[in-house]
Parts: C-alpha cells; structure tokens; sequence
C-alpha cells in the first residue's frame, strides 16, 4: 500500500471527535493520540524543532534544501472533528 495512503487511513482511524462543553483542549483523548502521531512522524521524517504545547498546538520546521534567503510558507490544521458527527469506525472512500 502507498506510504501516503496508509498514513491517511490511519490518521482517520482515530476518533477526534470533539467533546463539547469541556474546557480543555484538546478536549478528548483520541486528539491527543493523533498529535502525538504527528509529532513521532515529523520527528522520524527530520523536520527540526518539533513541539507540542499543552494545548494541543504541534509546530515544526523543514529546513530548507536550497541555498538563498527564501520566503517560508506555514501550515496550519487541526485534529479535532465535530461534536455533532460520531468519528468513529470512519470509512473513507478512496477512489
């Protein structure tokens, strides 16, 4: 199976669905296990500075791979899904 493909399924294999009415955030324990993913997977690909903050927010950075002042560009996401919709036993359609 691609590489991608397999990370992907397993990123939506976790349930982050949200829990609403807490306070904390991340608010559930499925979040938290998806960005400790992320932050070992951004480790192992080498990408440096790699942090993840009592909130919940994973930064890291990709040095970059040709000489010169560049621009930089960022990413930004979250890991939660609605507390309106279930995220469990999700089954994507890959097509």
């Amino acid at each position: 199976m691609d590489k991608l493909l397999e990370r992907f399924l397993n990123y939506v294999s976790l349930d982050t669905q949200s829990k609403a009415g807490v306070r904390q955030v991340p608010s559930t324990e499925g979040q938290w296990k998806l960005l400790h993913l992320l932050k070992e997977q951004l480790e192992e690909m080498g990408l440096i500075n790699v942090t993840l903050s009592e909130k919940g927010t994973l930064m890291a950075t990709l040095p970059a791979n040709v000489p010169g002042d560049i621009p930089a560009i960022g990413f930004i996401s979250h890991v939660d899904t609605s507390p309106d919709c279930s995220g469990k036993n999700v089954n994507p359609q890959i097509g």
